[in-house]
């Protein structure tokens, strides 16, 4: 028996913005191969996005590797042990010199994997949202079972941080949402969003604003149905569309259009 043909890949008239992968971990295809198929189902620009020290720089290089990439600068929490006032510097650095790096992050608290020390995580945190204050940045976090903590270092910089930010692959519950959407932060959303189990996710893009909303692959991680189970890029953003535009009870056009405002607003003011 044949396997059943998977959907190809739907494209629209808007184009789309990928506002968070991670180019150095393809995989799967090559870089060039990505691109081109992802310009072929209208992804205009793609930020990657750096995590630890050992990719600042391979990020920023990739960030000036075509007119269509963009990057980060920042320690992922996982890292947070590795944070050193050397990579503090070496981040303000880059942020400062470089046009085509556009906010600080991934940057945040992860308290499922605890992969540092939770004190340490909420430190390095702190000192990052800090970067993005001095530098008049966006944020780009990520938070995972720790909802009250990012909470509350989040009102440390109430009306602190100009540019705002995302709180990326959001998964937190309903009162983070509210209080980070109360806060003017956009939540970024994923193929996590098509997951049958998903319907918490589901429940939070429902109630938040369009005009707070984002789309993002988290690639190569998170691939959206039906592609789940292969490695993911950025060209299976248009069935992330699809499912965030059904939540939210709207043509999949008019949620593009307003998601290419706000991503182009949130990132691209300056660039």
């Amino acid at each position: 028996m044949s396997k059943k043909k998977r959907r190809e890949i739907p494209r629209f008239q808007t184009p789309i913005i990928e506002t968070h992968c991670h180019l150095d971990y393809l995989q799967g295809d090559e870089l060039e191969t990505v691109l081109a198929k992802s310009r072929e189902v209208g992804i205009e620009k793609i930020i990657t996005i750096a995590v630890s020290p050992g990719n600042l720089d391979t990020v920023r290089a990739l960030a000036n590797q075509g007119d269509d990439i963009w990057g980060t600068q920042g320690v992922h929490p996982h890292e947070a042990a590795s944070y050193s006032d050397d990579v503090d510097a070496r981040i303000r650095q880059s942020l400062e010199e470089d046009p085509r790096l556009l906010a600080v992050g991934e940057i945040g608290l992860d308290y499922f994997y605890d992969h540092a020390d939770r004190g340490t995580q909420r430190r390095v945190f702190e000192q990052q949202l800090q970067i993005a204050v001095d530098l008049q940045l966006p944020v780009v976090i990520h938070t995972r079972e720790a909802d009250d903590d990012t909470r509350a270092i989040l009102a440390n910089f109430s009306g602190k941080l100009p540019r705002g930010g995302v709180i990326h692959s959001f998964t937190s519950g309903m009162a983070l949402a509210q209080y980070c959407l109360s806060e003017g932060f956009m939540l970024g959303f994923n193929g996590i969003a098509t997951f049958n189990r998903a319907d918490n996710v589901r429940e939070v893009i429902a109630t938040t604003p369009l005009t707070q909303t984002l789309l993002e692959t988290d690639a190569p991680y998170l691939t959206p149905v039906p592609y789940r189970g292969r490695p993911n890029a950025s060209y299976y953003l248009p069935f992330i569309a699809e499912q965030v535009a059904a939540t939210m009870q709207l043509e999949v056009e008019e949620l593009l259009r307003q998601v290419y405002r706000n991503s182009q607003a949130l990132f691209f003011r300056d660039a």
